[in-house]
């Protein structure tokens, strides 16, 4: 399938990167630029252009002479990615709750209502999730923290399609009840509220994926 029309730089970079995040490509995988660019019918400038990307991103090691290979990945790396989810929606909620406009409100809480119809789809559940939380990155008018929340989202798909993905759903009934309590705290216009009600969905969820990471042998650590 050729990609055309809007940017093949951009095209190539989304296809590149969804094909990391789902395991398409696995940890360890080289990518070959003229291979990539064939099977995709672009010349090899957009290919490199969306590598250096994906460089920046985190989702690919380039080494001189050995080229460019997907990287790793370890269940270790929740740890990781929790604490800066944890973080970011923090500053994201809080300012988001200042600046929200009505309307703002309302889109967001009709999300969670479309997404309460999506609890027996978990893939369609996630891709909404996602978007609830770029969302309220988006209201807060943070530009680096709403960025930076883009990166760690895309790499906890990553995380929870490589070890997670036949258990993920078992949360979203909680979820979707801490995401009620979140559309609630940012109406109150409190600040502290939204922190507090973003730290425990944080938490909530990391302690529920590390109990079963554990379980299935996936996780030795020395951070509990």
């Amino acid at each position: 399938m050729k990609l055309e029309f809007r940017s093949k730089n951009e095209l190539v970079y989304q296809r590149l990167r969804k094909a990391i995040i789902q395991g398409e490509y696995q940890p360890g995988t080289r990518l070959v630029i003229d291979q990539l660019a064939a099977e995709l019918g672009v010349s090899q400038i957009p290919i490199r252009e969306a590598v250096r990307q994906l460089e920046a991103d985190g989702f690919v090691t380039i080494e001189p002479y050995t080229g460019t290979t997907v990287t790793e990945i370890n269940a270790s790396l929740i740890f990781e990615i929790f604490a800066l989810l944890e973080s970011v929606e923090v500053i994201c909620g809080r300012a988001a709750c200042l600046q929200m406009s009505e309307q703002e409100m309302e889109t967001l809480a009709a999300l969670v209502a479309q997404m309460d119809t999506s609890v027996d789809n978990p893939e369609k559940w996630s891709a909404e999730n996602k978007e609830f939380h770029l969302l309220i990155g988006e209201y807060s008018r943070s530009t680096l923290a709403k960025e930076v929340l883009r990166k760690v989202l895309d790499h906890w798909d990553r995380l929870r399609f490589h070890y997670l993905k036949n258990v993920f759903g078992l949360r979203i009934k909680d979820a979707q009840h801490e995401h009620r309590q979140i559309v609630k705290a940012l109406r109150s216009r409190d600040p502290e509220q939204v922190e507090v009600i973003a730290r425990q969905h944080n938490r909530n969820a990391l302690a529920s994926y590390l109990a079963y990471l554990r379980a299935a042998g996936e996780l030795v650590d020395t951070h509990a």
